[in-house]
């Protein structure tokens, strides 16, 4: 009699599903790559995406809004920095004028000093009287008055005593005072200068006139202070005298051998 196997085998794999096994894993390695590549979009997708969401007419679009508020202390402090760094150009252009402008002062100062110095010391040459005789050191006018030669008439007592007889007193003073100062530094050789004073020229004259001289031009001097000075007038006698000496105590040359102020 045979005998049977006891020994129990696993149930066999029908062929059928071992294909649809393997078609599903296929299936899914396929479909895995495509959700990765789904989840990772490019730049032009999500660019594409964006100008259509934009593009919507459903989709409100940007709106721009102003409001006001206060300022806040720290923009308040801000403001003076910026605004102090915006004048600065103009702060430095006001600096550079102001020390062009206090050199330009020094220097007009020294100028002015110099000036000054130069003056003076020709102003005290002239108050000492010179120390070189010459004729280009010979003044054209003592003070405002005109004591050259050709501005003086040849007879100046006759041409005096004429403008006194006519009224013009004073015209005729000053002609007379113009015509001393000048016969004293052209004929006499007296240092007046352009700056001495009626009392300075009758000391100066004193040095180089006689007696007679010198006191015929202190009363001309005398004369003219009255007149031009005073507020009153010289006596007609008093004029006419003096006009009538005029050429004998004051000559417009000294002859040679002749005491200097007497005329030969």
């Amino acid at each position: 009699m045979g005998s049977c196997d006891s020994r129990s085998r696993p149930p066999g794999v029908a062929p059928w599903m071992r294909a649809a096994l393997l078609a599903a894993w296929c299936v899914l390695g396929a479909v895995v790559p495509m959700a990765a590549a789904a989840e990772a979009p490019t730049r032009e997708q999500v660019k594409a995406a964006v100008d259509k969401v934009r593009a919507d007419p459903n989709m409100p679009g940007t709106k721009t809004e102003k409001k006001l508020r206060f300022k806040e202390r720290d923009d308040e402090e801000d403001e003076p920095e910026k605004k102090s760094g915006s004048l600065d150009w103009l702060r430095d252009f006001v600096k550079a004028v102001a020390e062009g402008a206090r050199w330009l002062v020094w220097g007009l100062g020294a100028l002015a000093l110099a000036w000054l110095a130069i003056r003076l010391h020709r102003w005290m040459q002239v108050r000492a009287g010179g120390a070189r005789p010459g004729r280009a050191l010979l003044p054209s006018h003592v003070g405002s008055l005109d004591i050259r030669p050709e501005s003086l008439p040849d007879d100046i007592g006759n041409a005096a005593a004429a403008l006194w007889q006519r009224g013009q007193h004073r015209p005729a003073l000053s002609l007379l005072y113009r015509g001393a100062l000048s016969r004293l530094v052209h004929a006499h050789e007296v240092p007046v200068r352009a700056a001495s004073t009626e009392g300075e020229c009758m000391q100066l004259s004193a040095t180089r006139l006689p007696p007679d001289s010198q006191a015929f031009f202190v009363r001309l001097v005398g004369a003219w202070q009255l007149g031009a000075y005073g507020g009153r007038l010289p006596s007609t006698a008093q004029v006419l005298a003096v006009c009538g000496e005029f050429d004998l105590h004051l000559p417009a040359a000294t002859p040679a051998g002749s005491p200097k102020g007497v005329a030969a």
